[in-house]
């Protein structure tokens, strides 16, 4: 039997948890609500490596190149090649990749790796497309179109054939045919432990050079002058992304650093390009700036209602007001093409290429009346 003193302790404790059941009955009274189904679906959206929370769907490798087409190839090119700014995503797999499911190493990858040698899990590209593509529509693809989409990148790397349609109930079995899905390792010691399968002592032991230490090395051969361009510029023949780079054979070779620096590529935007020296031309006279039309002055009346535009568009991922970043600051579209509302608002709405370098602007998704308020603002100068 309980002794009165046992009986009160009971008491005492059962009374000290009351409020604490209250409060967890309560949930946080007054502080916020408990979040819908719709509203965690809506933040749920990884798909895990062993395809937890893909969803049910499908996609064509024909369907996938028409949204590749319209939609990524003016940033990762039309076969996933890239251009001066992305590395490229397609490339450098064999079929001994898929049987093996090891690409390259590193040092044996001709023209740097690409993300198909790298990735290891389907779930990874269907996953990173779904929540991050376009690049300035994120999450705007449907589930149909990222199902396409990657079928059409599997297509290109030779892993699904080309009249494929991948689905949530056949992209384990593509898994199973990813070049590098034997590739990634967790042995190389980043974690001390062994739960990863790694090693049990980290690589932290390293020890700094100082005595013996190798000097600076010498050269015993070099490209004599006469061959330095006989196979043409170099620097045009390697790719603008990668760890890759060629020399311009154009110029001598540089014998000081000054000369070196003298003789490096000039940047463009967020990435790099060899620019062979040529006799300058003169610079341009300043274009006059006409009179804008009417619907020009009407059209840039309201300054904030463009920017509010471009922003919400996705125009200041790629421009900004004075600064070139991978297209043309808006300053320098108002000053070449000052009073053109009709020019430039055809080249929001069906894209443009070549006019300010290699990378191409993709047709914006807006309203004819939007695009006008766009060129408008534009047009009559850019105010800030």
């Amino acid at each position: 039997m309980f002794s009165c003193k046992s009986l009160w302790l009971v008491a005492g404790l059962l009374f000290a948890t009351l409020p604490v059941l209250a409060q967890s009955a309560d949930k946080y009274p007054g502080v916020g609500r408990a979040a819908t189904p719709k509203e965690v679906q809506a933040w749920d959206i990884d798909v895990r490596a062993d395809f937890k929370g893909l969803p049910a769907g499908s996609g064509s490798v024909a369907k996938g190149q028409d949204v590749w087409e319209g939609k990524c190839a003016s940033c990762h090119g039309v076969f996933g090649d890239s251009n001066e700014v992305f590395s490229p995503l397609i490339g450098g797999t064999t079929a001994d990749d898929i049987k093996t499911g090891k690409a390259a190493k590193l040092s044996d990858a001709a023209g740097g790796r690409t993300t198909m040698m790298k990735v290891a899990t389907v779930s990874t590209l269907w996953d990173y497309i779904n929540r991050a593509m376009p690049w300035t529509q994120p999450k705007s693809l449907s589930t149909e179109e990222v199902y396409a989409v990657t079928a059409f990148m599997l297509s290109l790397a030779g892993v699904v054939p080309d009249n494929f349609v991948l689905s949530d109930k056949n992209i384990a079995d593509v898994q199973k045919r990813m070049p590098n899905r034997n590739g990634m390792t967790t042995g190389h010691a980043l974690w001390p432990g062994k739960e990863f399968g790694g090693a049990s002592k980290a690589d932290t032991a390293n020890v700094a050079c100082m005595k013996d230490c190798a000097t600076e090395p010498k050269v015993a051969s070099f490209l004599p002058d006469f061959a330095r361009n006989q196979h043409g510029n170099l620097a045009e023949q390697n790719r603008l992304v990668g760890p890759q780079r060629g020399a311009d054979t154009t110029r001598p070779e540089a014998r000081s650093l000054g000369a070196a620096l003298a003789a490096a590529p000039t940047a463009v935007g967020a990435g790099t390009q060899s620019v062979t020296p040529r006799a300058a031309a003169p610079a341009p006279a300043p274009a006059a700036v006409t009179a804008a039309p009417a619907t020009a002055s009407a059209a840039a009346g309201d300054a904030k209602a463009a920017i509010a535009l471009m922003q919400s568009s996705g125009c200041v991922a790629c421009h900004a007001m004075d600064a070139k970043i991978l297209g043309p600051s808006f300053s320098a579209i108002a000053q070449r093409h000052a009073g053109k509302v009709d020019y430039l608002a055809g080249k929001i709405k069906g894209g443009s290429s070549g006019v300010w370098g290699a990378i191409p602007m993709p047709a914006q998704a807006l309203a004819e009346s939007d695009a006008k308020i766009i060129a408008g603002w534009l047009a009559a100068g850019a105010a800030k």
